[in-house]
């Protein structure tokens, strides 16, 4: 907490005289001449970053160099290799010269040879559902070598960790790439504390409490990737890559402390299961004239997934699950860039066959078929001071389950203005309405027993919805500060909300169903400042976020406030590191959630090919508290709380190790970007 108060009174000195920073000459670099310039520029969908000599060297993969850039709104672990959003917008979306990419892809990725990173906060509709934040990391592009590296993360407090090895191979126009990734994990540091209120048709409240004492978590995925790539810079690129991941989660289980009324009991859970997933990826772009081109994009995904589950909570109860998956996803847009203005038009069609055979105590059988046809247009240009970007594009969703079917239609407008005021100062304004597709596994038929008084039904009939968004954004970015503030709107028509039913006997159901409408309103600000250039560089911020949830039959709202802040030094071989939040809380329907605050420590040292960084996450605290939710139904009023051992005090060590010979491949910027890992299954 010590250092939560230190970051934000270092805030509050640097934001006393933010308006008497000086704006220093923008220039460029020629041969000898050096001269400074902005690190960050604004554009109409986000930033357009340039990592200084010192951030990349100071770096040794794709997450370390993005955990020193101080992204808005992003908590990037560098020893666990994930990057989240701490203000619940949506997903985050990596590629590396717009391909979209894994862990492997980051891990393997060189941060010498990065020229830009392209951050944007207001991606369109091509993008995918559900995405926030995409971040597209350019790289040189040159002719020919080969590349051999490993990178392996251990957490020196608990048993986890996951490591890469990879190889490139280039010659003249051809590139073969291989990588395999291992993670794993065992751990029993695990518990939840669950407190469970629930009025009966008498009227009487009763009660049952759910401990933890006794908590075991397995597992271990591989992931291979064979990729092959055929370019010319001038004409074309063609790029197939094969990719397989196995996962399993064997022998899971806990044993629970009940006070059922006025009986205690233990209880136990136990779950297993396994998948795999293979897929191809077929990618090809043609320069059909200096100033036309055309992408062409097509994945085909397949997965299978058996899992088994178990507990005993007044009664036995077990059931198994046999899922199968395919899906098609192409995509093909054309471009024409004129001047002032481009433009480009294209057709996306993605289908979706999901088959899962739910055995046992839940027996049923989810088979369900999904269209999605997506047509676009989008002109971007510029005019003096002003730049704008407008996009039209219509959705089509063709969707049934054995009697439940339903045509969506969807009209997909987007539009954004960005004005320089002055030399680095932008003020921008984005509008878009879209469609929010039901996850896969909540329009199933299936129903699952969660405990001995609650049922988790799917509702095959559920809807799209659709949502319109609004961001005003003013902006501000020199060579030594880059801050902005931001007021973002969402306005959800018809969602998909919680719905709680309560029996005749007395048992409680939850589903959804679409309901009146969700609001969220989000204020933010954020600054980043080099206190020393290419030394130490401070950021922060932090915001409001207000919720509004408008059921048939019930109304909630609620206020959170966030933060977060981080520093950064620069001493030679050595980079040191420190970065706070404080969480990530919201209302959804009818629960209130909370992702746990996040503190970490890091120390890089750089040796040749070689380099070691040491992290300790969550110093000082030894039962961490990772989440928290309540439900807050009139009929049925819960408290969840998971503690986590494993993530307090944790310490990781990250060795990574890269030689290469010759020159580098010319890669694919691939623009289209096929992705489906929803396996549809309901989970308790």
């Amino acid at each position: 907490m010590q250092m939560k108060q230190f970051f934000l009174l270092v805030l509050l000195c640097l934001s006393s005289f933010t308006a008497f920073a000086q704006n220093e000459d923008k220039t460029v670099t020629l041969d000898e001449v050096i001269v400074k310039g902005a690190k960050v520029i604004s554009k109409a969908d986000g930033q357009m970053l340039y990592p200084t000599v010192t951030q990349k060297n100071g770096s040794n993969n794709g997450y370390s160099l993005l955990q020193k850039l101080s992204l808005p709104n992003l908590r990037i672990d560098g020893a666990a290799h994930s990057i989240t959003a701490i203000d619940g917008r949506g997903n985050v979306q990596l590629r590396i010269n717009g391909i979209i990419v894994g862990k492997e892809e980051m891990l393997a990725l060189d941060p010498k040879l990065i020229n830009k990173i392209d951050f944007i906060d207001k991606p369109g509709v091509r993008y995918g559902e559900d995405v926030a934040y995409v971040i597209n990391i350019m790289t040189k592009h040159e002719d020919s070598g080969y590349t051999l590296g490993a990178d392996i993360t251990p957490t020196l407090t608990s048993w986890q960790g996951d490591g890469t090895i990879y190889g490139k191979w280039n010659h003249k126009k051809s590139e073969f790439t291989v990588s395999y990734n291992y993670s794993g994990y065992k751990l029993n540091g695990t518990k939840v504390a669950e407190l469970a209120e629930y009025t009966l048709n008498n009227g009487d409240i009763y009660t049952i409490e759910r401990d933890d004492v006794e908590t075991l978590r397995k597992a271990h995925s591989h992931d291979l990737k064979l990729t092959y790539n055929l370019a010319d810079s001038t004409a074309y690129v063609f790029q197939a890559s094969l990719s397989e991941s196995l996962n399993k989660n064997p022998g899971n289980y806990s044993i629970k402390d009940i006070i059922d009324g006025t009986k205690r009991y233990s209880s136990t859970n136990r779950e297993n299961g396994k998948s795999n997933s293979p897929i191809l990826d077929l990618y090809f772009f043609r320069q059909l004239t200096p100033r036309q081109s055309i992408t062409a994009n097509a994945v085909g995904t397949y997965i299978a997934t058996r899992s088994s589950n178990y507990y005993d909570e007044g009664a036995p109860y077990q059931y198994d699950v046999d899922g199968k998956t395919v899906s098609a996803l192409s995509e093909i847009v054309y471009e024409n860039r004129q001047n002032p203005f481009t433009l480009s038009a294209g057709v996306n069609y993605r289908y979706k066959y999901t088959k899962n055979d739910y055995t046992g105590d839940a027996f049923a059988l989810t088979e369900l078929n999904q269209n999605n046809v997506y047509a676009f247009s989008e002109l971007r240009g510029s005019f003096k001071d002003l730049r704008y970007s407008i996009g039209l594009g219509v959705s089509y969703i063709h969707y049934n389950q054995n009697e439940h079917n339903y045509d969506f239609w969807t009209f997909r407008p987007k539009a954004t203005l960005a004005y320089n005021i002055m030399n680095g100062m932008q003020l921008s304004y984005t509008f878009e309405m879209k469609d929010r597709a039901s996850r896969i596994a909540m329009i199933s038929d299936a129903t699952i027993q969660t405990n001995s008084m609650e049922y988790t039904v799917g509702n095959p009939d559920l809807k799209p919805a659709r949502d319109t968004e609004h961001t005003l954004r003013l902006s501000y970015n020199d060579d030594r500060w880059s801050t902005f503030a931001e007021g973002f709107y969402r306005h959800c028509n018809k969602p998909n909300m919680a719905h709680y039913e309560r029996t005749a006997e007395d048992k409680f159901i939850y589903t959804q169903i679409n309901q009146k409408a969700i609001n969220v309103l989000n204020a933010m600000a954020y600054a980043s400042y080099w206190i020393t250039p290419e030394k130490l560089q401070i950021y922060a911020n932090g915001g409001m976020m207000r919720c509004f949830n408008y059921g048939f039959d019930y109304t909630h709202c609620y206020t959170s406030w966030f933060y977060s802040a981080g520093i950064t030094a620069y001493l030679g071989k050595f980079t040191l590191l420190a970065y706070a939040n404080n969480g990530f809380r919201f209302l959804e329907g009818e629960t209130k959630g909370y992702s746990g605050a996040y503190t970490t420590l890091q120390c890089s040292y750089n040796y040749k090919n070689w380099q070691f960084s040491l992290t300790w996450s969550n110093p000082f605290i030894n039962n961490y508290k990772s989440a928290e939710s309540e439900i807050l139904n009139r009929n049925l009023h819960k408290h969840f709380a998971q503690y986590n051992r494993d993530s307090g005090n944790s310490v990781s060590l990250n060795i990574s190790w890269r030689f290469s010979r010759g020159r580098k491949h010319q890669s694919a910027d691939k623009t289209i970007n096929l992705r489906d890992t929803d396996n549809g299954i309901i989970s308790r």
